[in-house]
């Protein structure tokens, strides 16, 4: 009977540490109290986040501003993830959403209920936005008009539907903040800012284990292409010989050295880049100059 009451107690305690360790992280208190919130900034965070990117309607309008409705599919090894609403609109988008339900969702990746959002959401670079800059791209999106447009579920089979296990993924696999090392030229900390937060870069560039965790030790290295045709580049200098000049000059208009031009969804990310200040796109070039050369794998 002992044995059984000792039985009992451990799985208890299993279960209360595993809750413990896969409950979602609160947001720090006072986030951005002491920011006044600037939309035109907001603006410039809103083009490097790439948030129009993801989660402009597919059919939506071409010109004017931008309706966040959702709806873009983005197929995985997990499932299909739908791009959601994230419009003003109080029902179907985050019309209803305070700043730090919002900061918690794209730093954390806790949705308003509580529940772990996937990292298709890529809150694991988002992670390390300046307050500021999260306050200042909420504020610009409540400028953006409202769509009423349903979100669409996730097609996504068990295990990975179990939404609290992405607790433990977090905890397991979740990059601690910055990969590369902080650098002592402010240009290139800019730089390491722009491609490992907002701009998400590595997202895209750095393969992935058999769970969806970046491999952190073949940093912007190259991937498989989700969509399953081809790969995406490898952008160290063990592959890419441009100089920072060159990369200065895709970022702004999409042309490269060759004489060829951005495709595929590079041509919406050169989109985005063009609309930053041109010490920014400067930075990020040093940056992506400066990376460790890594072989593709």
């Amino acid at each position: 009977m002992r044995i059984w009451h000792g039985l009992l107690i451990a799985l208890g305690l299993g279960v209360a540490g595993g809750l413990y360790i896969t409950a979602p992280a609160p947001l720090d208190a006072g986030f951005a109290s002491d920011h006044t919130a600037d939309t035109e900034a907001g603006a410039l965070v809103f083009a490097a986040a790439g948030c129009a990117s993801c989660h402009t309607a597919p059919d939506g309008a071409s010109e004017g501003p931008q309706v966040l409705a959702g709806g873009h599919a983005f197929a995985s090894d997990f499932g299909t993830f739908y791009a959601p609403n994230i419009s003003p609109d109080p029902a179907s988008g985050i019309g209803a959403w305070d700043l730090p339900t919002f900061a918690r969702a794209v730093t954390k990746g806790v949705s308003p209920d509580g529940a772990h959002y996937y990292p298709a959401f890529p809150y694991a670079s988002y992670q390390n936005m300046t307050d500021a800059d999260v306050a200042d791209l909420f504020a610009y999106m409540q400028t953006l008009p409202a769509s009423a447009q349903p979100n669409q579920p996730h097609d996504v089979g068990f295990p990975f539907n179990i939404r609290r296990g992405l607790g433990l993924w977090k905890v397991a696999f979740m990059p601690d903040g910055y990969v590369t090392p902080a650098p002592d030229d402010p240009v290139l900390a800019r730089g390491r800012y722009l491609a490992e937060g907002l701009a998400h870069c590595a997202e895209c560039h750095t393969p992935r284990n058999a769970v969806g965790a970046l491999l952190t030790d073949q940093w912007m290295a190259g991937a498989p292409n989700p969509s399953g045709k081809g790969r995406v580049p490898n952008i160290t200098p063990a592959a890419l010989d441009w100089s920072e000049s060159d990369l200065i000059e895709y970022f702004t208009s999409g042309f490269t050295p060759d004489y060829d031009s951005a495709g595929g969804e590079m041509v919406e990310v050169i989109e985005n880049l063009s609309q930053l200040p041109e010490a920014d796109r400067a930075a990020l070039a040093a940056y992506v100059a400066a990376l460790p050369p890594i072989p593709s794998p």
